[in-house]
């Protein structure tokens, strides 16, 4: 049995399962355009509110104004009564309302601080995000005119005034994420979750194929090749698929999408290749364990969500319980999105990652071993079942 002969099985068994080539090509491909899609305008604007206005004085009005004119915000109905606009709320006519209490104007020249009511559709986090900034950021506007004005009619110079309204100013500045949306901030860590994700369910469905087949009484090259040369050509095919597949997300799609790539080709590399074969070796012991292969995409697809808040890109690691974050930290896309994203996004040099660097080379030779284990095991037990009962 020649290696050459081998590497043409496992070509014919990748190149011949449909699911398979749809799951790594198709599912890639389709991802890179799909996903990032809701995002496209990287943050949500102009979400409707209805008004009440309870004063109806001029700085009310002016209020009203600033507000429309966030980019957050657009109003587009004015109400009545507090009950008037619940409705609209709970009808969906408009995303959040905003109330101006009776004697707003008066409050504010005799300098007490009237409540404005906010109020969004929390269901969206993010439209109900939205609109509280938009709100939020026009009253504290209208507010510290408010100051100043006062501050130049007690005699304060209007200059210093406008400087010294308030004891403390606030200058953020972004500095990983600079367009502040969500594109940079969401899109390079799931890209890594969906390499992972298909090129485990790749080699998941490939192994319990041919499980399925062996527990079934059939026969294949599987069973006549040694673990190790079986674990190490399906492997290397793999990684030759999937290496042009990260290149393709790093590179085009990164660019096509405007995210940020600050690493060196070679530190890519240097951590490509750990974090594609802790993948591959994982895969192959779900292939090994599970009786049917689309197995594989079930118990593989079920884990997405949890990895997703695992990460720590997300929920922050200081919020995740420690046995969640623990069992995380053996699943290779953990550090491999903790690694990538402070390569790429945030420029750190590779000594600043190289913990996680390591551990995707333990995790690829820890399970290695496992997936050469559990390859011979089965091919002893279709051994055992070929042997004919005297």
């Amino acid at each position: 049995m020649s290696w050459r002969t081998l590497f043409k099985f496992e070509l014919t068994a990748i190149f011949t399962n449909p699911s398979l080539l749809f799951t790594v090509f198709g599912g890639v491909l389709i991802y890179s355009f799909l996903y990032p899609l809701p995002y496209s305008q990287q943050l949500p604007r102009e979400q409707t509110i209805a008004v009440v206005n309870l004063d109806n004085s001029q700085m009310s009005r002016e209020l009203e104004r600033m507000v429309d004119a966030t980019p957050q915000v657009n109003i587009t109905k004015h109400v009545y009564s507090i009950e008037e606009a619940k409705s609209l709320l709970i009808k969906g006519d408009v995303h959040g309302l905003m109330v101006i209490p009776t004697n707003f104007y008066r409050d504010v020249l005799l300098g007490k601080s009237p409540t404005v009511a906010y109020a969004g559709d929390a269901s969206y986090f993010l439209v109900y995000g939205t609109i509280v900034e938009g709100l939020a950021t026009a009253g504290g506007t209208l507010g510290a005119k408010a100051k100043v004005s006062r501050m130049v009619m007690s005699g304060d110079n209007l200059v210093l005034a406008s400087e010294q309204y308030s004891a403390m100013k606030l200058n953020m500045r972004p500095v990983f994420n600079p367009t502040m949306g969500y594109i940079n901030y969401v899109v390079p860590a799931v890209f890594v979750l969906i390499l992972h994700q298909t090129l485990m369910i790749a080699a998941g469905m490939l192994g319990g194929g041919q499980n399925e087949y062996r527990l079934q009484g059939g026969t294949g090259y599987w069973l006549r090749y040694s673990a190790w040369k079986i674990v190490l050509v399906r492997t290397f095919l793999l990684m030759l698929i999937y290496i042009p597949l990260v290149a393709y997300y790093f590179g085009y799609s990164f660019s096509s999408y405007h995210i940020s790539r600050l690493a060196s080709i070679s530190d890519l590399v240097a951590m490509t290749i750990p974090f594609l074969l802790a993948v591959i070796f994982v895969g192959i012991i779900i292939g090994q364990l599970i009786p049917r292969r689309e197995l594989a995409t079930l118990i593989i697809l079920l884990s997405s969500l949890p990895l997703v808040f695992a990460a720590g890109f997300i929920w922050p690691v200081s919020a995740i319980p420690a046995p969640i974050n623990a069992l995380a930290q053996l699943v290779p896309s953990t550090p491999a999105i903790n690694g990538f994203l402070r390569l790429n996004q945030m420029g750190a040099s590779f000594e600043q990652v190289i913990n996680w660097w390591g551990q995707l080379w333990l995790q690829a030779l820890v399970y290695g071993c496992i997936a050469v284990f559990l390859v011979k095991r089965n091919q002893e037990q279709g051994c055992v079942k070929q042997v004919p009962a005297e």
